[in-house]
């Protein structure tokens, strides 16, 4: 099974403009998400925490 080549340029102008937004907003989101799993730690926090981490590092990746 061949791998098929990532063409950036292959989605729709607003599937690409919606990724560059949430890239913008993550990185704060995880930062504020961060602080507050460090004051208030529940289980919700964490895994909110985690979700924001992979999402990031998905478009990071360019993954999305």
């Amino acid at each position: 099974m061949r791998r098929r080549k990532f063409n950036k340029f292959a989605h729709h102008p607003w599937f690409r403009a919606c990724r560059r937004i949430a890239a913008q907003f993550i990185v704060p989101f995880i930062i504020f998400q961060f602080i507050r799993t460090l004051f208030l730690p529940t289980v919700f926090d964490v895994l909110l925490l985690s979700f924001f981490i992979v999402v990031g590092l998905s478009l990071m990746f360019e993954i999305i």
